[in-house]
């Protein structure tokens, strides 16, 4: 792979505002070392049609024959997280290196099965917004030791995802068997930002609370009925010491939206924030202190895509880290960009959440 460009062939790129066109399609746009070399969907014409918008060399109608073409290095899986499985282990199985949206998998035991197969392959696991680099900044900071010893912190968190009204294509974020609701979604990418800051998360309290448990699905005129949270209050505590208080908002409107997250210290303070309204893993972050620090990185991505509706500007700039970063390890043989192995240690949190909240009793 250090010979020729990284051929990326991504399974899910539709051109109907899809999260692959809006977000993967201009991260690797914007880096040399990647080619997108083929789209996939479940309809010929899609497919077609995407690899024209896309400039992609090929297109398939069968995602498991992109996964088997010897042409390609690296699978991107940016479909439904049901279909995760099947196609995440055919790629696994015929050696290519990976990167997959999450949630990874349906549950623990789904996600840590495809953990337990990665070998010695690359991955890469779409849990974004630690790739931020004010994110990546701050936790220079913190490990420095220049905020002194940390004594709390404190998350808010939005999204107008999981609120009162939603659209038939995204009706399964709903069901529990899809394993996709706010807690695996906006909740997961929040506590990971929280642990690439202040270090893995070691107690847990929370409650969840099921706000709208009848949704609107706007085009169709349908209600469905909402299985799982849609609001989450938790208190962690973090390996750094701090005790972090977080909450995660669902429903929120676009000029509502924020990202806060305040980290105190006997020696300064510092603070992330951002206004995407899709959550803390889509848009950019502001970093902001009292102690004196060095700029964070420009992404390598604009935010910008062909196909991004104006709610989803942003969406590549830190997925084009992520791509930076797995790019780095598969030219230098390392192996540094968190993966499916980091996917299943976020299910794992995710799970401790939801059962914290189940039974009462911290985890």
């Amino acid at each position: 792979m250090t010979h020729h460009p990284i051929r990326v062939g991504i399974i899910g790129a539709d051109t109907k505002a899809s999260w692959a066109g809006a977000a993967h399609v201009p991260a690797l746009a914007a880096q040399p070392q990647f080619e997108l070399a083929a789209v996939a969907t479940r309809r010929a014409e899609s497919a077609r049609g995407a690899a024209e918008v896309f400039g992609a060399g090929r297109w398939f109608a069968d995602p498991f024959e992109l996964i088997a073409d010897p042409a390609i290095d690296l699978v991107t899986v940016a479909v439904k997280v049901p279909a995760h499985r099947d196609l995440v282990l055919a790629a696994l199985a015929a050696g290519k290196a990976l990167y997959s949206e999450s949630p990874l998998g349906t549950s623990v035991a789904e996600t840590e099965e495809m953990a337990a197969a990665v070998g010695p392959l690359h991955t890469a696991i779409g849990l974004q917004g630690r790739h931020n680099p004010s994110v990546r900044r701050a936790a220079g900071i913190v490990a420095e030791g220049r905020l002194g010893r940390l004594l709390s912190a404190r998350v808010t968190a939005t999204t107008f995802g999981n609120g009162p009204e939603s659209a038939s294509a995204y009706e399964y974020f709903d069901k529990a068997e899809a394993g996709a609701g706010l807690l695996q979604i906006a909740a997961a990418h929040v506590l990971d930002v929280v642990e690439a800051v202040l270090g893995d998360i070691t107690e847990v309290d929370a409650r969840t609370e099921l706000l709208w448990p009848e949704v609107a699905l706007a085009d169709t005129g349908a209600t469905t009925v909402r299985e799982v949270p849609d609001h989450l209050d938790a208190v962690v505590k973090t390996g750094s010491g701090a005790p972090v208080s977080v909450q995660v908002l669902a429903g929120v409107p676009v000029q509502e939206a924020e990202f806060r997250l305040e980290v105190r210290g006997t020696a300064g303070r510092l603070m992330l924030t951002g206004n995407h309204p899709a959550g803390v893993q889509v848009g950019d972050l502001t970093l902001s202190s009292d102690v004196e620090f060095a700029a964070p990185d420009l992404p390598v991505a604009s935010g910008t895509g062909p196909t991004a509706a104006e709610i989803w500007t942003g969406a590549s700039i830190n997925v084009g880290e992520v791509y930076a970063s797995l790019a780095r390890d598969l030219t230098e043989g390392t192996h540094r960009t968190p993966g499916f192995r980091h996917a299943a240690h976020n299910s794992r949190l995710v799970a401790r959440v939801a059962e914290a909240a189940r039974t009462g009793i911290r985890q």
